[in-house]
């Protein structure tokens, strides 16, 4: 099977702790990408869950403004954090 490489860009201390991660499971980066991207296909989904913290929404945001402030031109209300 013929090969081929992929070019991607990341944080260069993020690589320098990936392959320290990776080499400690025994591995490098190609193969752990591998891995990645034979269960991508096999699955046909990504291999891990990726989500979203509902922290960041817009809402919640919008929220936390409007806790803070009233917090500091009132001195505070009692409030719940937005859980979407």
């Amino acid at each position: 099977m013929a090969k081929s490489t992929i070019s991607i860009r990341v944080d260069e201390n993020l690589k320098k702790d990936t392959e320290k991660t990776l080499d400690d499971m025994g591995m490098t980066i190609t193969t752990a990408f591998t891995i990645f991207a034979k269960t991508l296909v096999k699955e046909q989904r990504f291999p891990f869950e990726i989500t979203n913290d509902p922290f960041y929404s817009l809402a919640n945001q919008e929220y936390l403004a409007k806790v803070i402030k009233d917090m500091e031109e009132n001195g505070g209300t009692s409030h719940e954090l937005i859980d979407d």
